[in-house]
């Protein structure tokens, strides 16, 4: 469940008609107001305002959307009930209201018209009322178990538009940058480039950083109205972190590269030395075959002398061209 709170307005009969007449639209409510025609509707809206006519922005707008998962389970009965405990938790009491729930859009969704002069006469107050809506709204989203979004990443942009627009804008550019830079100044510098002016918020009299705010296009929110991750302490301590994390990784990965070299050397210290270039390498003597059994073993045998008559003989008979006669 969240809340979308336009800034007032000054005319009732824009707004009526608008939530009114929209295509399928139901009135789930009405309190001090006639519903039989539009024009009635606004001339008591109107009726109420001249109770305080110095007040010129009297019309009180605000949106109720839940997401498409709570659809099965929010009748016009939980819708309207879920309406009023978020009136009595914005201190949104004791004035005239219409309630319009709209069919036009894939969530379900509810119109709240409110005149800001209550019946006494007094402004009811819109300071700080969107970020006591955030809390209403999420207190709300826990008590009735409604579907709860992780963050702001599942928010249709596209949807948005003015200070919300800006707002989401801001959020998913200041994330971006915050994971690229090692401080402060270095994220001031790269959102400045991109339209984006940081501002610090200093201690009264001292150079001591209070807070942190961000703007663009006319707009400006502190850190923490944007994402509380995004306040002054809790950007400071990302930064931080990050540059850490970076530092340990870079000094495992130094670490890991030492000692795969080491084991490298090692590996090629166990091998055996090449010979040189163009030397054959070292022969092994054959294995002699053993047979103490043979009666000659062991006997000191020389065959040179044969070999060498045979050698002579051979080369005379040639040359007589006698025949070889077997002496042996």
């Amino acid at each position: 469940m969240m809340a979308k709170i336009p800034k007032p307005g000054k005319s009732f009969g824009g707004c009526v008609q608008y939530n009114v007449l929209k295509q399928d639209a139901v009135i789930l409510d009405a309190v001090g107001i006639r519903t039989d025609q539009v024009l009635h509707i606004t001339q008591d809206f109107n009726i109420g305002r001249k109770m305080n006519p110095a007040l010129g922005q009297a019309v009180g707008h605000i949106a109720l959307s839940w997401s498409p998962n709570d659809l099965p389970k929010l009748t016009d009965e939980l819708m309207l009930s879920v309406a009023y405990e978020y009136f009595k938790k914005m201190k949104i009491q004791d004035t005239q209201l219409l309630i319009v729930r709209h069919h036009d859009k894939e969530h379900p969704h509810l119109h709240i018209i409110y005149n800001r002069v209550d019946n006494q006469g007094k402004t009811i107050p819109d300071n700080l009322q969107r970020r006591r809506s955030a809390k209403v709204c999420k207190e709300l989203t826990l008590i009735h178990g409604f579907f709860m979004a992780e963050g702001k990443q599942s928010v249709k942009r596209q949807q948005l538009k003015g200070a919300d627009r800006v707002k989401y804008a801001l959020f998913d550019t200041i994330k971006a940058e915050s994971q690229r830079v090692k401080s402060l100044d270095e994220l001031k510098a790269r959102l400045a480039a991109k339209g984006i002016n940081m501002l610090f918020k200093y201690k009264s009299g001292t150079t001591q950083v209070q807070g942190i705010s961000f703007s663009k296009d006319g707009y400006q929110f502190k850190g923490s109205e944007i994402d509380r991750s995004l306040s002054y302490g809790n950007l400071t301590k990302t930064i931080e972190r990050q540059v850490q994390e970076k530092q340990e990784a870079d000094e495992r990965t130094k670490n890991m590269v030492a000692e795969l070299k080491q084991i490298i050397k090692d590996f090629d210290d166990k091998q055996p030395a090449e010979p040189a270039r163009g030397q054959a390498p070292a022969q092994q003597p054959a294995s002699i075959d053993y047979h103490p059994e043979y009666p000659e073993y062991g006997l000191d045998i020389s065959i040179a002398d044969d070999i060498d008559d045979e050698a002579i003989n051979g080369r005379n008979r040639r040359r007589t061209k006698q025949a070889r006669t077997n002496t042996r």
